[in-house]
């Protein structure tokens, strides 16, 4: 509950940021944000800067339900995992003359927990990511969410609604580890240095924002070639894989096309990852910490 209530608040607030980002990633309109921005509203109106919006909100509420539940879950049962094992010795594993001590010690729970919310996530929502780029970046085919359902289904079936499943997963396991990863690791090594049990809302808001750009940045080039395996069969040229999307990127704007967009992405990136750490840490004390739950 606290992950869906923070990723709607997130979401509302940050919607035009979003379809600029996504307009920019896939090719569509100017190359530059303010130039992206000042088009959206001459076409499509004010309105246009929330367009995709209502699937962006239908969306978010499982996706981050999903994600931030599975995140904890995950987190605290290789924890546990990890203690018993460790309490119960390691398994040796004896190769001729060489004794090897078989230890879950150097595996990080986050980490393991970041990659199993990621996947879970993406695995559960993905046509309705499917149906909030389409509803973005072409309006004229689908005007609204109907149209989008009728018009993906009547082109390719159910399969079409999982178009770019597996680059997706691809781009989402790098990110999705580094994101949780990189939160949790900056958190514990701020509140060990300032001798603090707990941040307040402005330090969780900046430290969430570093480790949306962290791995916003590390995973920048596999969301460029997911958005353009998505949405490529709207212009006639879908490439077949993640790697053919990768060499078409290169071969027609060089290695920093892999960064186009990363700007636009950025700025919409990192607001978003410290705003929804700031709402969900919110919404836990509130929903969990306050009632006494044991986390």
């Amino acid at each position: 509950m606290s992950g869906a209530l923070a990723g709607a608040m997130t979401k509302a607030i940050l919607a035009p940021l979003e379809t600029i980002r996504t307009r920019m990633v896939v090719g569509v309109g100017s190359r530059n944000i303010a130039g992206s921005f000042v088009q959206v509203v001459e076409q499509q109106g004010w309105q246009g800067l929330w367009a995709g919006n209502m699937i962006n909100m239908i969306r978010i509420v499982p996706t981050q339900a999903i994600e931030f539940g599975t995140f904890e879950w995950t987190k605290r049962g290789m924890a546990s995992l990890q203690e018993k094992w460790e309490q119960n010795e390691s398994p040796k594993l004896q190769i001729g003359c060489i004794n090897l001590s078989l230890s879950l010690s150097w595996i990080s729970p986050t980490a393991v927990a970041g990659a199993a919310a990621g996947i879970a996530s993406t695995l559960a929502c993905h046509p309705l990511e499917v149906l909030k780029d389409r509803l973005t970046i072409s309006p004229e085919i689908y005007p609204n969410l109907g149209a989008a359902i009728r018009n993906i289904y009547k082109d390719g079936g159910i399969g079409a609604f999982y178009a770019g499943l597996s680059p997706t997963l691809v781009g989402m396991l790098p990110y999705s580890t580094c994101y949780y990863f990189m939160y949790d690791t900056i958190k514990k090594s701020y509140c060990l240095t300032k001798n603090k049990k707990s941040l307040n809302r402005p330090e969780m808001l900046i430290i969430g924002a570093l480790s949306g750009f962290t791995a916003s940045t590390i995973s920048f080039p596999l969301e460029v070639a997911r958005k353009r395996l998505m949405v490529g069969a709207l212009q006639g040229k879908c490439p077949p894989n993640m790697a053919a999307a990768l060499s078409e990127v290169i071969r027609e704007e060089g290695l920093k096309g892999l960064y186009r967009g990363w700007g636009a992405s950025c700025l919409k990136v990192m607001p978003s990852s410290g705003i929804t750490w700031m709402f969900y840490e919110a919404w836990k004390d509130i929903l969990v910490v306050q009632k006494g739950i044991s986390l």
